[in-house]
């Protein structure tokens, strides 16, 4: 992969974040919260933090989106939680710029970010699961994001982990999340459904507490808990972890990578998430599959996006530069 100046931009539902990415190095980054007004609106804020961080040196800029991309093209095909649905958010930008503008999943630039450590590929084969209010995915194979043939590739939350369609069942009706899928399951807003269960049945609880002091009990405040030593709280992120490990033993059948990374905000509950989810992906790994995967916890943490998407910009230019 080639050194020099790049920029990453980390657009996402409630901030942007932009920084100058060196030799592959994070340099000091700046945030502000998200113009969701309209696309030409969040287009031009995109526009302001790239000029806030580029120098003469930028050879290129990278940007992650919460999005379906494609690639290609760099076509927003389908986004949530932030309006740049059907935009041609690479050319516009490419124009504005005059350098190269490459635009990708902000899941995937994560995944990317999770398999460089100090700005050198470590890790070729890598699958990465974000864990937050959704489950996001991102795939590294052989040192390079792997998109499909649409650019929509690595939706693992939407992996079915837990639903069994009989004979004759009618197919969902309904958008995702569906029912059985792993981020149904095993995302935040699970964790905030058991949270709630829990506290109803035991409010004498920590979480009973909370929910009749604040009126609302969240995954938040179990993961909270469960550090201090609750056991109910911890036996709540036992029961997200073993539907993890579900997730995690599909993902290592599927690419036996070298890594799968569990980031995401519910990953702050670290080995009382972990653990059990280990365990069950053992032991639903097929014999023979997986046996040099490690499954461990995101380095990068919350700047991992930031990151990806600048390494995502000085992979693809150099790659072009290279054609």
């Amino acid at each position: 992969m080639s050194g020099g100046a790049f920029v990453g931009i980390d657009v996402g539902g409630t901030k942007v974040a932009a920084a100058p990415v060196v030799d592959g190095h994070l340099g000091e980054s700046r945030m502000e919260r998200t113009d969701v007004s309209d696309s030409g609106a969040l287009v031009e804020q995109i526009v302001a933090s790239v000029e806030a961080v580029r120098s003469a040196d930028t050879l290129a800029v990278g940007i992650g989106v919460p999005s379906v991309v494609d690639f290609a093209t760099g076509r927003i095909r389908a986004s949530a939680n932030i309006p740049l649905a059907d935009l041609p958010l690479r050319s516009l930008l490419s124009d504005r710029f005059g350098i190269p503008v490459f635009i990708d999943n902000d899941a995937s630039c994560a995944a990317l970010a999770e398999a460089h450590d100090d700005g050198r590929l470590k890790t070729p084969d890598l699958v990465l699961l974000t864990v937050g209010t959704g489950v996001g995915g991102g795939l590294v194979l052989n040192g390079k994001l792997y998109r499909g043939a649409t650019g929509a590739a690595a939706e693992l939350g939407h992996t079915v982990i837990g639903l069994a369609l009989a004979d004759g069942a009618a197919l969902p009706g309904h958008k995702a999340p569906w029912e059985g899928s792993l981020e149904y399951l095993a995302a935040g807003r699970a964790l905030d459904r058991l949270a709630l269960a829990a506290a109803e049945n035991a409010p004498e609880s920590a979480l009973g507490r909370t929910l009749a002091a604040d009126g609302e009990v969240t995954g938040e405040d179990v993961v909270r808990a469960a550090h201090e030593g609750d056991a109910p709280a911890v036996d709540l992120l036992r029961i997200l972890g073993e539907r993890l490990g579900i997730g995690i033993a599909n993902a290592i059948n599927t690419f036996d990578p070298q890594e799968v990374v569990i980031g995401g905000g519910v990953s702050s509950a670290g080995d009382l998430l972990l653990e059990p989810a280990r365990r069950v992906a053992r032991a639903y790994v097929l014999p023979g599959v997986g046996t040099e995967t490690l499954i461990r916890p995101a380095r990068h943490g919350v700047q991992a996006g930031l990151l990806g998407a600048g390494l995502l910009a000085q992979q693809e230019y150099a790659e072009e530069q290279a054609s």
